[in-house]
């Protein structure tokens, strides 16, 4: 029986028969800002109309416009991956996809990955190891050499730039302080240091210097990369350049910050290593704490925002809070280290 509380295109989007091809069985995923739909062989990834500030989703036009950057930016490391666009239309009361009617919505169409070989599952049966950091390693380095960088990016790796995305953690997260997730103490010690840290404006002009500033990934974590056949690095930040325009330690910082929630320290540390050596960065680690720092408190804050989305069932709830805990908990070890 569908639940009455999604839209109800996401309803008639649980049926098989809605599909071109076969769906024997569909699962919905849902995050913060999107419905995910495992239909198959193939995922449909459906924008949310909310309005985080960070990002505003709140329009058909500006859903189907994220849409068409998410495929753009995301093909650039995973060509083979990301489809197309699909278009859910109406008529008559009956929901299609790319079929008559009036779009009602718009959705990434990707292909569907061994779900077995998640980064995150592969982690935990314990089969991470030194030569698939490698491999990632051997995708980033080029990755990041090709990028796009330009005065008006590197503007994005100034002290000043930086701060407005780690104090708008800050202030997007007052109204939570307090909860089970994060205490008043966590909070003010991971402000304080970040605060303080946003003083060394030399450490962010040496980065500029050095062309470390790009079009980066923006969500660099094991959530989005798949250890199949060949590895892929999905799901790019697509609905803010300020959030993708960033110095490559930030992107890098943050699968170390993931490898360390993981309770794996000292791939984490292999991984930083091998990649300054690869990527003849020599910069780098005076930046790694804090940007690892800024990293575990998104995902806490993206934990407490999935947990009280009204559209979440219990369990859902439950976990992000969860884990939420355990992220603020990583970024004042890392702001008190």
């Amino acid at each position: 029986m569908a639940d009455s509380t999604l839209p109800s295109f996401i309803q008639a989007l649980l049926k098989p028969e809605v599909y071109p091809h076969p769906a024997p069985e569909i699962t919905l995923v849902q995050t913060h800002i999107s419905y995910v739909l495992l239909a198959g062989d193939f995922v449909y990834k459906i924008k949310k109309p909310v309005d985080f500030g960070f990002l505003n989703f709140t329009t058909l036009e500006k859903r189907k416009h994220f849409c068409e950057e998410e495929l753009v930016l995301n093909r650039r490391l995973c060509p083979s991956l990301y489809l197309g666009l699909v278009g859910i239309t109406e008529q008559s009361g009956g929901i299609t996809l790319d079929g008559p009617g009036t779009p009602v919505e718009y959705a990434v169409k990707m292909a569907r990955m061994p779900e077995e070989r998640m980064m995150a599952k592969v982690i935990a049966q314990g089969g991470l190891n030194k030569e698939t950091l490698d491999r990632i390693i051997s995708i980033l380095v080029p990755f990041y050499a090709k990028a796009e960088s330009s005065p008006a990016i590197e503007k994005f790796g100034t002290a000043q730039a930086v701060s407005v995305n780690v104090l708008e953690n800050f202030e997007q997260t007052q109204g939570f302080i307090g909860c089970a997730a994060l205490s008043r103490e966590q909070f003010e010690v991971i402000n304080d240091y970040a605060r303080a840290f946003l003083g060394n404006e030399e450490l962010f002009a040496k980065r500029i210097k050095t062309g470390r500033i790009r079009d980066c990934h923006g969500d660099l974590y094991s959530a989005n990369i798949c250890l199949a056949d060949e590895i892929y690095i999905y799901d790019c930040i697509e609905f803010n350049q300020r959030f993708r325009y960033c110095d490559v330690a930030s992107d890098v910082a943050f699968l170390a910050m993931d490898l360390d929630f993981h309770g794996l320290p000292e791939l984490s540390d292999y991984f930083i290593e091998k990649f300054c050596q690869e990527a003849g960065d020599t910069t780098l680690l005076p930046m790694l704490n804090f940007y690892k720092c800024y990293r575990a408190y998104v995902r806490g804050k993206i934990g407490l925002f999935t947990a009280h989305a009204p559209e979440v069932d219990p369990a859902t709830t439950e976990n992000c809070l969860a884990l939420a805990k355990k992220y603020f908990a990583l970024a004042e070890r890392y702001a008190a280290a």
